[in-house]
């Protein structure tokens, strides 16, 4: 068994949302299916933020929460640099 087999079914069963996110931003999180950073990381910000209950604030704790354990959420569709004009 790997470190990463434990580590999946620790985080099945429990939540590692932050612990100041609004109980509105966690119930938002619930119903849309997701109870852990891993899962959050790789959506867009935009795609969270359409989950009623979540605003700024809960993006920006989500943000920092996901920065501390080395994930972040995916880049917006045209983010980066390709080419477009200023």
């Amino acid at each position: 068994m790997t470190d990463d087999d434990t580590h999946d079914r620790r985080d099945s069963q429990e939540s590692d949302l932050p612990k100041e996110l609004s109980n509105l931003a966690r119930r938002a999180l619930a119903q849309a299916g997701f109870s852990r950073l891993d899962q959050i990381a790789g959506l867009s910000e935009d795609e969270i933020k359409q989950l009623h209950g979540v605003g700024p604030k809960a993006i920006d704790q989500l943000r920092r929460s996901l920065s501390a354990k080395g994930l972040s959420f995916a880049a917006e569709p045209g983010s980066r640099d390709n080419g477009a004009q200023p």
